[in-house]
């Protein structure tokens, strides 16, 4: 039985819109972000949670266009440079080219954020003084609380964790919650926190507040950038125009001025 022209014509024309619909999505090319722990932008993303800062940032650049689909692919602090070198990501997120990629082939991409690393101690030792500024101002027989892995301006940027435990009696671990902790306990002098993170903390925590002294003196800006792989799928000037995108549409307000992470100027914008 032979088809009538307008069935075979309607047939077509299904053909045609199915193709149209599937062709923007096979199209899309997959941008793999490494996601390692350093809250608040990502936390803990080996455990499949999709909290922080990062997967906020992620969502909002997937629904600004469909030529990209950013996906997050966990990694932690140490490993990021080898999986970066390897291929198993495109792209590094929240970092800055100080802190260790000097001799990794990569673009930077200026994302006009900004944060702070600070210092925090518990603000009266019982039996002692109440602490004022100047007790950050040398840090010489402190015992130190540091996140493991991070790169610290007071150190010239040096995360090795013997050369940080011998040089500056630090103690490294994976959460700014447990230095923080130390410091209130008398078990650290002065942990150094993330400043969008103590807010955060003080937030979570509202009864510590007035027991930690939090430094006017600052170890670094932390001034974000996106570092790229040179053979990533997306280029280093298509990047920077999406989070100009994000800018203009007030997505990165939404997202990271409630920890007070600043949105900058981007020079040449």
């Amino acid at each position: 039985m032979m088809s009538s022209p307008i069935r075979t014509a309607s047939r077509l024309l299904l053909a045609a819109l199915v193709a149209l619909w599937v062709l923007p999505s096979q199209a899309a090319q997959l941008v793999r972000i490494g996601a390692a722990h350093f809250p608040p932008y990502t936390v803990r993303p080996e455990s499949g949670a999709d909290t922080g800062l990062l997967p906020q940032l992620v969502e909002a650049l997937n629904a600004l266009q469909n030529d990209y689909q950013f996906v997050l692919v966990p990694t932690s602090i140490p490993r990021r440079f080898g999986d970066f070198k390897q291929g198993r990501i495109d792209m590094a997120i929240f970092e800055n080219p100080a802190w260790g990629w000097k001799d990794i082939p990569h673009i930077d991409v200026d994302m006009g954020l900004e944060d702070a690393e600070i210092f925090v101690a518990q603000r009266q030792r019982e039996g002692h003084a109440v602490r004022q500024q100047d007790y950050f101002a040398d840090l010489t027989g402190k015992r130190l609380a540091l996140f493991s892995g991070y790169h610290y301006e007071f150190a010239n940027f040096n995360a090795e964790a013997q050369y940080l435990a011998k040089n500056y009696n630090a103690t490294l671990t994976y959460s700014h919650d447990s230095n923080l902790l130390m410091v209130l306990r008398g078990r650290a002098d002065i942990a150094l926190v993330t400043r969008s993170y103590l807010n955060d903390y003080f937030l979570r925590n509202l009864n510590v507040a007035n027991e930690l002294l939090v430094s006017e003196r600052i170890d670094q800006i932390y001034h974000h950038y996106a570092i790229l792989r040179p053979a990533a799928p997306i280029s280093g000037e298509a990047f920077g125009k999406l989070l100009q995108g994000l800018r203009d549409n007030g997505q990165m307000l939404k997202i990271f001025e409630p920890y007070k992470i600043a949105v900058v100027p981007v020079p040449g914008s």
